[in-house]
C-alpha cells in the first residue's frame, strides 16, 4: 500500500477506491459477482487496458478485490470482491441514490433504485449475503 497523504479517513478511503474507474470495477463486481479482465473491457464506459490493469492492481494490493483461477480457462482469472470490498455496498447504494436524485436515470436502472428505496437496509443485507456466498 502507498504512503498516505493524510490521516483523514475520507482522504485515505478515496486514495484506495475513490477514482472513477475503481468505482466502476467495484460496481461491476457487485452486479456480476465475478468478472474476467475481458468482462471489464466490454463495459459501456470503455476503459483503456492500461488504466484497467493499473486499477485492478491497486484494488488487489489494497485488499478490495481478489482473484482466482478461471474454472474453464487456465489462461483467465476471475476477480471478485473481498470482505473489505463487500463492505462498500452501502457506499455504492448511496452513490446510486444521490445520482437518482440529481440526474436522469436510464429506464433499465429505475427498478433497481425502486428496490433500494423500498427498503434500503434489506437491499444492502441481501446484496452483501449474495456477494459473500
Amino acid at each position: 500500500m502507498n504512503k498516505k497523504r493524510s490521516d483523514c479517513p475520507i482522504s485515505c478511503s478515496l486514495e484506495i477506491w475513490g477514482d472513477k474507474w475503481s468505482l466502476l470495477i467495484i460496481r461491476d463486481l457487485m452486479i456480476k459477482k465475478e468478472c474476467t479482465y475481458g468482462d471489464f473491457m466490454k463495459a459501456g464506459e470503455k476503459i483503456a487496458s492500461n488504466i484497467l490493469a493499473s486499477r485492478l492492481h491497486h484494488l488487489l494490493e489494497n485488499g478490495i478485490i481478489a482473484k482466482k483461477d478461471h474454472p474453464e480457462n487456465k489462461l483467465k482469472v476471475l476477480y471478485h470482491l473481498t470482505e473489505k470490498g463487500i463492505d462498500l455496498v452501502p457506499v455504492i447504494v448511496e452513490i446510486n441514490l444521490w445520482g437518482d436524485k440529481y440526474m436522469t436515470v436510464p429506464d433499465d436502472r429505475k427498478k433497481l433504485l425502486e428496490n433500494i428505496k423500498k427498503d434500503k437496509e434489506k437491499f444492502i443485507k441481501k446484496a452483501k449475503a449474495y456477494l459473500s456466498s
